[in-house]
């Protein structure tokens, strides 16, 4: 009997197909080695706390496995029917009610500098917001909202800076790190939809807010969170209402309530806590839920190798009208790029650095600060190449371009580096020349 594979994502599983290889060692997980029928979508969610994507076993004549007493074909045979079950939801296009141009006001070296302050005061204002939450003063929501007023215009002045600070520099929590990057993501997604700064305060707001729940865990959940059992799942997912119970009593908005309950519901209605989708998801907690989600994939985490923003931004091209609506997952690769600000990369020419800041018209050249010579030596500063500016009279052949993404941790090219707050060796106030 032949037996060929698939590679496939852990959320396209489905009952009855075996899986027979995982993207990480079978003694990292709690599976058996020899592989395993999914006979439930409680085997799917475990999967998924483990693995991305898993090889799936598409025999010539495999026989039928019994699930909860019925017959389930084999994954030939289902392949079909698969993709018609992964059905696509279309709505009509996103409308933003009197959208806003924001013009770029502040050069990116400019704002960056305007900027540090606001992440150092962005913060404290986390630490102490999640420190207040059970105290019998309750959650002063003035924090949050200062903070994100600030946020708003320094996004709506130059969206590049604040992205490029969250991405470089270093957060003790990860909780902290997690709500203000999804802020920043969402904020500069919010920008390019138009949405005007009132919007803007609500998700802002809203994205600091969406952990608060996660501090009525167990430690132990929060820390392993994207490796827990089925049981520890079902403990995981109520932190959303949580958040929301521990913020209705401290006079929040429900604009920005709204953000906090709906940023883990899905398009398709696959998310929690309570599995509504398509245009029942608010448009705010619908971009609040695909910055979260993106920050989740390339955030680094102990033991768990992140993806590469690149490869971020191609699965949720892959998941336009099934997880996200279409419109928004446009918008988001509009406004962060191809290669999102913080992206390692190396060049056609062999050098290596991070991304700074991308050109909406032209997504595959980006600005681009080398960190390493094409020999791989280290420079001792860096230097900023705008590619889109470098290219401009090139000739076929000649062109300046990203060869491939790096992973995260690649020798040479340490963020830590890149904290403009201790004015390191690679900073912004190199000129923008090659």
């Amino acid at each position: 009997m032949g037996v060929q594979q698939q590679k496939l994502a852990v959320h396209d599983l489905e009952v009855g197909m075996f899986v027979s290889d995982l993207d990480r060692p079978w003694h990292q997980t709690p599976f058996p080695i020899q592989g395993f029928y999914i006979r439930s979508q409680n085997d799917v969610r475990a999967l998924a706390s483990h693995c991305k994507w898993v090889m799936v076993d598409e025999p010539e004549n495999r026989d039928s496995v019994s699930v909860d007493g019925k017959s389930v074909l084999g994954f030939r045979a289902r392949s079909k029917q698969r993709a018609n079950e992964r059905q696509e939801i279309e709505l009509p296009p996103l409308s933003i009610r009197q959208p806003v141009r924001h013009k770029v006001t502040a050069t990116l070296k400019k704002e960056v500098k305007t900027s540090k302050k606001l992440l150092r005061d962005a913060e404290l204002a986390l630490e102490r917001m999640f420190d207040s939450v059970h105290t019998e003063a309750g959650l002063d929501g003035r924090l949050v909202a200062d903070v994100t007023k600030k946020m708003v215009r320094s996004v709506c002045r130059q969206p590049n800076a604040l992205l490029w600070l969250s991405r470089t520099r270093q957060y003790d929590d990860f909780v902290y790190r997690h709500a203000l990057n999804t802020s920043v993501w969402a904020l500069v997604v919010g920008r390019q939809l138009g949405l005007n700064e009132g919007l803007l305060n609500h998700l802002g707001a809203g994205c600091l807010l969406t952990q608060v729940g996660k501090t009525a865990l167990p430690a132990d959940i929060v820390q392993q969170e994207q490796q827990l059992s089925v049981e520890e799942f079902e403990i995981f997912r109520t932190y959303v209402q949580r958040g929301v119970e521990i913020l209705q009593p401290s006079g929040i908005s429900k604009a920005v309530l709204s953000v906090v309950q709906g940023h883990r519901e899905r398009h398709n209605g696959s998310g929690f806590p309570s599995g509504v989708g398509g245009e029942r998801i608010p448009l705010l907690a619908k971009v609040a839920g695909i910055a979260e989600f993106f920050e989740t994939l390339i955030a680094p985490r102990e033991g768990l190798e992140p993806m590469t923003p690149a490869k971020a931004v191609g699965w949720l091209y892959e998941m336009r009208n099934i997880e996200f609506q279409k419109d928004l997952v446009e918008a988001f690769i509009q406004a962060v790029g191809v290669y999102p600000a913080g992206t390692l990369v190396e060049l056609s020419d062999g050098c290596r650095g991070v991304v700074v800041s991308h050109h909406p018209e032209r997504r595959l050249f980006p600005s681009v600060m080398i960190m390493q010579a094409s020999e791989q030596s280290l420079l001792k500063s860096g230097k900023v190449v705008d590619l889109a500016r470098y290219n401009e009279s090139r000739v076929p052949g000649t062109v300046l371009a990203v060869r491939e993404c790096l992973p995260h941790g690649t020798d040479g090219l340490d963020l830590k580096a890149l904290d403009a707050t201790n004015e390191p060796r690679w900073s912004l106030r190199k000129h923008f020349t090659r």
